[in-house]
């Protein structure tokens, strides 16, 4: 019997990166985004808006009738807003919370619940490097995702005992449409890394047995670092990103 894999935000950037990598590794690989991506004919889909309070509940109850059960599951689907704090729309600031922390907690409640995770699963959270250094000009995006990876160390033991392993995934800036929409103007997109590599970085460690995982000598000195010199780590996100950012963008 062929493993199964859930990857939401799986149709562009790091989510689509992951299907290809582990549908290239002999994984069956579901897919759900709010854009299908057609040209994955190896991956299955199903389409939801993952930031409609109520696509968690539906999603789960779709999983459940088809009798789906899971080897992995990788919340990745996100969203950002950017800019000035006090200038974002409040719908905008909501929809990064529900997208990037409700609805994987929703979701990583309900697959447990119905018993679609299989003995020796896994399930994967996408955080980010933030949870080590804050994000001015993001603060409802850093807010979700240290949420996450509270969660995630949260629900750790308890998912162990069911034999559900939990890890939490921090990587650092990436070479995609969503990063570069929301980066500061100027950003060399050069500098930031590639999906197909962030991904298979991240499986092999997760696949290894680490619960929490960051990738790229550069982010892993950047987690340190914001660590050991939390004062002097944000000043230089305030110097970097914060300053950089001329408009709001959600």
């Amino acid at each position: 019997m062929s493993t199964r894999a859930l990857v939401t935000g799986g149709s562009a950037g790091l989510g689509r990166a992951f299907c290809e990598a582990l549908s290239d590794n002999g994984w069956s690989v579901l897919a759900v985004d709010r854009h299908e991506a057609s040209d994955l004919p190896s991956v299955d889909h199903l389409t939801y808006d993952l930031a409609d309070p109520e696509a968690p509940a539906n999603l789960l109850e779709t999983l459940a009738a088809a009798g789906e059960c899971f080897d992995l599951v990788i919340f990745n689907a996100g969203t950002s807003a950017t800019g000035q704090f006090e200038k974002l729309p409040l719908d905008a600031q909501l929809k990064v919370l529900r997208l990037n922390a409700e609805a994987p907690m929703i979701l990583a409640a309900g697959l447990v619940r119905e018993g679609m995770m299989k003995s020796s699963s896994r399930m994967l959270f996408i955080g980010s490097l933030s949870t080590f250094t804050g994000y001015p000009g993001a603060a409802a995006y850093a807010a979700s995702k240290d949420a996450l990876a509270v969660y995630a160390r949260s629900i750790r033991k308890p998912f162990a005992r069911l034999g559900i392993q939990v890890a939490c995934a921090f990587p650092g800036p990436l070479r995609t449409t969503h990063a570069e929409r929301f980066a500061p103007e100027g950003a060399d997109p050069s500098k930031r890394m590639a999906p197909e590599r962030a991904a298979s970085e991240i499986l092999k460690r997760l696949f290894n047995g680490r619960t929490a995982i960051t990738i790229g000598g550069g982010n892993r000195l950047a987690a340190m670092a914001g660590r050991l010199f939390p004062r002097a780590s944000a000043f230089a996100m305030r110097q970097t990103i914060y300053r950089k950012l001329h408009r709001e963008r959600w």
